[in-house]
């Protein structure tokens, strides 16, 4: 008797094994919220424009993933967001698209109306994994902290259940999707809302082409030089520091 036991339980706890799903292809949306305000400076003009300005600029993007590559970009604006049109457009163009298997990135970003295409490594950025959970999506969820340019920290939760190692924008390198991530120097944070398992839009995840491409520090280093001056003016230096800051970190995200 105790050895038909045994093996009944021996079977369910099988056959529960063998039943976990790990998810290798979805479409995965998420809401993007910034508050705008706060990264704005207190000059005069920008005092101005936050009087017609909703607090929170709100989105919504896709990852799509299939076969060890992604693509993440903009789907529409939360009839929330109440932003002037030049805060919108960057938004509506950026697009990351990576391959984890090549470990290459080609991504596209709207900086100062023009569209730049960056071809290079997938970045590494060093996480710590902590014991925190919480649940996103429907997806039990394990906390990770992670620094990005040099100074900026990033707090992710990610699933083990899905297996790709990718997330928002450039953020990546955790053993599972990162469903939630906050950055909070920017003031911004991403949720998944829904993971689609039906939805098959692989002919979506593709490179991004263009005529001239730079790597990071080739495009880094452009748009130093073209803006050395741009946060030079008036008697705040740290605000015009932090102007810079938001501004590059925004560019490379």
């Amino acid at each position: 008797m105790k050895s038909i036991l045994f093996y009944l339980v021996a079977f369910v706890c099988t056959t529960g094994l063998f039943a976990q799903q790990f998810v290798d292809k979805a479409v995965v949306e998420y809401e993007v919220s910034t508050n705008l305000k706060k990264t704005m400076s207190n000059d005069s003009w920008d005092e101005q424009m936050k009087e017609n300005m909703s607090d929170l600029k709100i989105s919504y993007f896709t990852y799509t993933f299939e076969d060890n590559k992604s693509i993440f970009k903009f789907d529409r604006w939360s009839p929330k967001t109440r932003i002037p049109k030049h805060e919108k457009d960057a938004d509506e163009e950026n697009s990351w698209f990576f391959d984890f298997t090549a470990r290459k990135m080609n991504m596209q970003k709207q900086i100062v109306g023009t569209n730049f295409v960056v071809v290079d490594s997938i970045p590494n950025i060093q996480w710590k994994i902590t014991n925190e959970h919480r649940e996103i999506a429907g997806y039990n969820c394990r906390k990770a902290v992670g620094k990005i340019m040099d100074d900026v920290y990033v707090f992710a939760f990610y699933t083990n259940d899905i297996t790709i190692s990718g997330g928002p924008c450039s953020i990546n390198g955790l053993p599972g999707l990162i469903l939630g991530l906050s950055i909070p120097r920017l003031y911004t944070s991403y949720i998944a809302t829904k993971v689609d398992l039906k939805s098959n839009d692989s002919a979506a995840i593709k490179s991004i082409t263009a005529k001239k491409t730079y790597d990071l520090i080739g495009l880094k280093t452009l748009i130093e030089e073209k803006t050395k001056d741009w946060y030079t003016y008036g008697e705040d230096k740290e605000e015009n520091k932090r102007q810079k800051n938001l501004f590059l970190w925004n560019a490379f995200l």
